[in-house]
């Protein structure tokens, strides 16, 4: 069964979005590895508003081969081109995909309501957390309320010189 990683930059005070959507607060970083985390990756699941500002960014940060889920309700299948939308049955589409044989990684990329509804249903397997050293103060959660308590192990931390830190865990258990 292929594994659905939650990977995504996150403030101390727990924000993955500034109150407005804006990312501004991470900081480039050019010991991060992004081509070799896209290299692993074919498949990207991502939330509506995560989608809209990846889309107003200009060319998305995986490869043109990866394949994108955008997961909304609101969307038309126009309005995401090269890119499936999915806009019913969220978990069964993400548990076929875990079914399918091969190696590549599916990215949760971003939203965190997407995150809320797959962690309830089971159906993540690890949560990246990179804690970029700011706070917010208010914003998107990274969690956003009416989530599951979920039990973590840590697999692996690394720290960066721009004083962001990544911690890598294991689902253990969904309450």
């Amino acid at each position: 069964m292929r594994a659905v990683r939650y990977n995504v930059a996150a403030t101390l005070d727990g924000y993955i979005a500034g109150p407005n959507g804006e990312f501004d607060w991470i900081p480039n970083d050019d010991t991060v590895d992004f081509t070799g985390i896209f290299a692993r990756v074919d498949t990207v699941l991502i939330g509506r508003r995560a989608y809209e500002v990846v889309q107003r960014m200009g060319p998305p940060p995986w490869t043109p081969k990866t394949r994108v889920y955008v997961f909304s309700t609101t969307l038309q299948p126009r309005d995401c081109s090269g890119a499936t939308l999915v806009s019913t049955d969220s978990t069964g589409v993400v548990n076929a995909l875990r079914q399918e044989e091969g190696s590549g990684e599916i990215w949760l990329f971003g939203g965190g309501d997407l995150f809320r509804r797959l962690l309830a249903a089971g159906l993540v397997d690890s949560v990246e957390i990179t804690i970029v050293p700011v706070l917010l103060g208010a914003g998107i959660p990274l969690l956003p309320p009416g989530g599951s308590r979920t039990e973590l192990t840590l697999r692996n931390t690394r720290q960066y010189s721009s004083g962001m830190v990544t911690l890598t865990y294991s689902i253990k258990s969904v309450a």
